[in-house]
C-alpha cells in the first residue's frame, strides 16, 4: 500500500527531526522514514534510552538531542523506525523496507536528511580485527555504553578524533596515544580563517578543552605522523607510524581510525541531482540553494548530506527546508517564509563561521586518500586492492564506473560507500587528472540490499 504526504523525510537525525517538527507546525502532513530504531540519527544515537553514566561521558552536545527528540515525539508526524530506503525517484516516490516487507510512499516534496559518512581511511592492515573507525567506537559507546579493552590508540585528524579520545578517557578506556596527521603547515594555512572563527567562540573553547583533557590524562599527542600501518598476525598487535624522520611501533589492542566525515550522497546521486566537488575536504556534495533545494524539482537536502556543518547547523538547515516546503505548497506566503527564516539564518551563520578554519586545519592527507602501497585493500566488499585499481587503469579503465567492469570494485553490498572516494582518488592519480574530472560511481537502485521476500511482500500489498 502506498501513501502520499506533503513532506517525506528520509533520516531521523537532527536535520530530519527539526524539519519534521517545523513542517508539522506549519500544517504539512509529514512522514519520516528512519533506518534507526529510535530518533536521533548517528550524532544523537540512543538519546532516548542512554544510561545516565554514558550521558555524563558524552556531555552536553549529545544531551541537546533529547529536547529535539521530545519535540518530534510531540509532533503529529508519522514515524517509521527501522525503515530502510532503497530507491528514490524524481517524482517523489520512495521505496523502502520495514519489518521484512517492502513498501512505497510518495512525498509532494522529499527531504533527504541522511547525514554524513565517516571517510574510509585505508592503511596497510586496516582489515585486521582490532582496527575500526572512531565513529564505530562512538556508536558502541552511545548505544551500549561499551568501551574497547586493552591499549587503545586513535589515529587521524579532525574534531571527532579529539572528541572520541576525550570521551574514551572519560569512560575509563586505556588510551595510550593520539596520533595526529595534522602538520605545522596546516596550522599556518588555517591562520587566515582564525579571525572569522572568533564569532564561533564556543567551538574554539570546546577544541581547547578537548586537548586540555587529553593532556591532563597524560595521553601523548603525536602530531605530524605519516605512513600509518596496523600490524599483526591474525589480529592487531601494534600501530606503526613515521614522525620527524623516525619510524615507531606502538603496542596496541585497538586502533581507531578517523580522517573526517563526508556527505552521504547515495540517494542524491541515485536520483540524478547535480553534485559539486568541495576541494578543501576532498568530497562531493549535492548542489543546493539556501533552502536546500536541489536540481531535481521535488528533492531537497538538509544537514550534513549537503555539506558538513555539524549537528546544530543541520537542525537549522532542516527548519529552513521545511519552511520552503510549506511555501511551495501554499501553507505560507513567500514573505512569511522569508520572515521566519531570518533568525534561523542568523543562528546558522554563527555555527558555519568555524567551518573554514576546521576544513583548512584538518585536511584529509593525500597518502590516506590514495594509499601508495599497492597491497592496501580499498574495496572491502570485493577485496580489491590499490594495486588492482592502478592495474585496471593501466589496462584502460577510464573512471570509477568503467572500473566496475574491470574489477567489480564498488559492486558489493555497501554500493561504494566505503571505497568510492578512495577509488576516485586512485584513478585520478593514475591518470594524472583531477578527481573532479574523473567523477564518481553512478549509483543505481537498490541503494541498500533488499531481499526477494521484501519485494514479494510489496507485490502482495
Amino acid at each position: 500500500m502506498s501513501e502520499t504526504v506533503d513532506l517525506l523525510i528520509i533520516g531521523g537525525g537532527p536535520a530530519g527531526l527539526a524539519a519534521a517538527v517545523e513542517a508539522d507546525g506549519l500544517g504539512l502532513s509529514v512522514l519520516l522514514l528512519d533506518e534507526q530504531t529510535e530518533p536521533g540519527g548517528q550524532i544523537y544515537r540512543g538519546i532516548e534510552s542512554v544510561h545516565p553514566d554514558t550521558l555524563t561521558v558524552l556531555r552536553d552536545d549529545y544531551a541537546q538531542g533529547a529536547s529535539l527528540a521530545e519535540a518530534f515525539r510531540r509532533s503529529g508526524s508519522t514515524y517509521r523506525p527501522g525503515a530502510t530506503v532503497w530507491r528514490v525517484d524524481e517524482d517523489g516516490s520512495v521505496a523502502y523496507s520495514q519489518d521484512g516487507k517492502g513498501a512505497t510512499a510518495t512525498g509532494k516534496r522529499v527531504l533527504v536528511a541522511t547525514g554524513a559518512l565517516e571517510r574510509p581511511m585505508p592503511i596497510p592492515g586496516w582489515t585486521l580485527p582490532g582496527v575500526m573507525s572512531a565513529g564505530g567506537a562512538q556508536v558502541l559507546l552511545k548505544s551500549a555504553g561499551m568501551v574497547p579493552s586493552g591499549r587503545v590508540a586513535v589515529a587521524g585528524c579532525g574534531p571527532l578524533a579529539l572528541l572520541i579520545t576525550q570521551q574514551l578517557i572519560s569512560a575509563g578506556a586505556n588510551v595510550v596515544a593520539l596520533l595526529e596527521t595534522t602538520r605545522a603547515g596546516d596550522y599556518l594555512s588555517a591562520t587566515p580563517h582564525l579571525f572569522g572563527a572568533l564569532s564561533a567562540g564556543s567551538y574554539l573553547r570546546k577544541g581547547r578543552r578537548m586537548r586540555r583533557d587529553i593532556k591532563r590524562a597524560d595521553v601523548p599527542i603525536h602530531s605530524g605522523v605519516s605512513d600509518l600501518a596496523a600490524i599483526g598476525e591474525g589480529t592487531l598487535s601494534a600501530v606503526a607510524f613515521s614522525r620527524d624522520g623516525a619510524r615507531t611501533e606502538l603496542a596496541v589492542d585497538t586502533l581507531l581510525l578517523h580522517i573526517g566525515v563526508v556527505p552521504n550522497t547515495q540517494i542524491t546521486r541515485q536520483v540524478f541531482c547535480e553534485h559539486e566537488w568541495y576541494a578543501p575536504q576532498r568530497y562531493w556534495r549535492p548542489v543546493r540553494d539556501d533552502w536546500g533545494a536541489t536540481s531535481q524539482a521535488q528533492i531537497a537536502v538538509a544537514g550534513d548530506g549537503g555539506g558538513i556543518d555539524g549537528a546544530a547547523a543541520a537542525a537549522l538547515h532542516g527548519r529552513l527546508a521545511a519552511l520552503d516546503a510549506a511555501c511551495r505548497q501554499g501553507k505560507i506566503e513567500l514573505a512569511e517564509r522569508n520572515r521566519r527564516a531570518d533568525p534561523i539564518r542568523y543562528e546558522l551563520a554563527g555555527h558555519q563561521a568555524i567551518r573554514p578554519l576546521l576544513d583548512t586545519l584538518f585536511p584529509p592527507p593525500q597518502d590516506l586518500c590514495a594509499p601508495p602501497d599497492d597491497a592496501t585493500l580499498v574495496c572491502r566488499c570485493e577485496e580489491i586492492s590499490a594495486g588492482d585499481i592502478r592495474e585496471a587503469v593501466a589496462l584502460g579503465a577510464m573512471g570509477p564506473n568503467q572500473l566496475k567492469a574491470f574489477t567489480r570494485c564498488g559492486m558489493g553490498p555497501c554500493q561504494g560507500r566505503m571505497c568510492g572516494l578512495t577509488v576516485a582518488e586512485l584513478v585520478a592519480q593514475a591518470k594524472g587528472e583531477s578527481v573532479e574530472d574523473v567523477g564518481y560511481y553512478r549509483i543505481r537502485p537498490p541503494i541498500k540490499p533488499v531481499t526477494m521476500g521484501e519485494l514479494a511482500a510489496m507485490a502482495d500489498d
